[in-house]
């Protein structure tokens, strides 16, 4: 297939040797901030960021300079050996995270991250039960897949791994009837992605950390999607002021580049003896070289706090279309949800077809996670398209 094929063209040859398990309709050849652009050249607002990955934006130049530079030095390097780049990168991570999470193990995504927590938790206290939430999501591993709630993802490879049980998310009481003395750890979203942007009520997290710590189960919160500066603070848990036991990231972590980090603390991360866990691409030098500049992107960027201002305004115009079609619109930062009163592929479908890429949280949530660089005009833009398809 040469370079400059048509769209047409592109998804034919794909859709011959491609697995099947997408649905593509179309093909992006090339970005540029918080724009993408198929192979026919037309421009889209990109506010899906490869759910929620590309948190600079598309070609950012010190990225792409990072990248090219470590790839002409050293692209492998496994974690069985030290590297300066990844040490500089983990002692950034461990500082941002805070809270006592001084250790970082290093894979290569979201599901990783959590696979490795879950590991984690039953090393740390010889427990094996799981409480997790209700429309939560861990990933499609098998083991992550256990504490993922949606039964569509779950049921076709049961059996899985056991002791998982789902409690509301948000309701205090189903939770302290769940965590037990057996219970190893309570593992939620601090913000719910895949689920439909859900906001934990205030006061929940804290009263959940209390609870861990009265139980001794330990208090993994999953943040691949909504950490990383993604709702205008490092960690979703620190508008909460909650310290958790284990932190999962991944998606925006490197801008693009595959990335999972699972955070700890030094009593957690002494549980697991040497060889109990490991990666083979997980910690390479070129993914630390990548996530350097996102973590130095959004202290001395102004990144965070752009993603409040933006969130802010992104989601007081998306209220404003609450009406008919429209049953609620939710979120936190620049993780942003519109809860429709029907389903929201079409409307996704919809808004695409006008220039504005989104994605699906759900059977009725329309999910709006925009790089972390984008403007106020580029908000407006966006806000335009979404009232020509949801106010019609």
């Amino acid at each position: 297939m040469s370079v400059g094929a048509s769209t047409a063209a592109l998804l034919a040859e794909e859709r011959r040797h491609a697995s099947g398990l997408y649905a593509q309709e179309i093909a992006f050849v090339r970005g540029e901030g918080v724009r993408l652009y198929d192979a026919d050249g037309r421009a889209y607002l990109d506010f899906a960021s490869g759910i929620g990955v590309a948190s600079l934006g598309h070609a950012h130049p010190r990225l792409a300079a990072a990248i090219a530079a470590q790839a002409s030095t050293l692209i492998v390097c496994p974690q069985a050996y030290a590297n300066d780049v990844r040490a500089a990168f983990l002692a950034r991570l461990c500082e941002l995270a805070g809270g006592g999470l001084t250790r970082a193990f290093l894979s290569s995504s979201g599901a990783e991250a959590n696979e490795a927590a879950l590991k984690w938790a039953r090393a740390a206290t010889g427990r094996t039960k799981v409480v997790a939430a209700q429309r939560g999501f861990a990933g499609r591993t098998l083991g992550a897949l256990a504490a993922t709630w949606e039964p569509k993802y779950r049921t076709p490879f049961a059996a899985l791994l056991d002791g998982v049980e789902f409690v509301p998310y948000g309701d205090l009481a189903a939770l302290e009837s769940a965590v037990d003395g057996g219970t190893a750890a309570v593992i939620l979203e601090t913000v719910q992605g895949e689920g439909g942007i859900n906001v934990p009520p205030d006061g929940y997290l804290a009263a959940v950390r209390s609870l861990t710590r009265a139980t001794g189960a330990l208090l993994v919160l999953d943040e691949v999607q909504c950490g990383v500066g993604r709702t205008g603070r490092f960690l979703a848990a620190h508008h909460e002021g909650v310290e958790p036991d284990v932190v999962t990231l991944a998606k925006g972590l490197a801008g693009g580049v595959p990335v999972g980090a699972t955070l700890m603390t030094e009593e957690v991360a002494a549980a697991l003896p040497k060889g109990g866990h490991g990666t083979t691409f997980g910690g390479n030098p070129l993914a630390c070289a990548a996530g350097a500049v996102v973590l130095e992107e959004l202290t001395t960027g102004g990144l965070m706090e752009n993603a409040a201002a933006m969130g802010e305004r992104l989601l007081t115009g998306l209220r404003s279309l609450v009406g008919r079609r429209v049953r609620e619109a939710r979120g936190r930062g620049l993780m942003t949800g519109v809860e429709l009163r029907e389903r929201a592929g079409p409307v996704v479908t919809e808004l695409r077809s006008r220039g504005l890429v989104t994605v699906a949280a759900g059977p009725n949530v329309v999910r709006f996670l925009p790089p972390l660089t984008l403007t106020a005009e580029d908000v407006d833009e966006a806000l335009a398209i979404a009232r020509q398809v949801l106010a019609a």
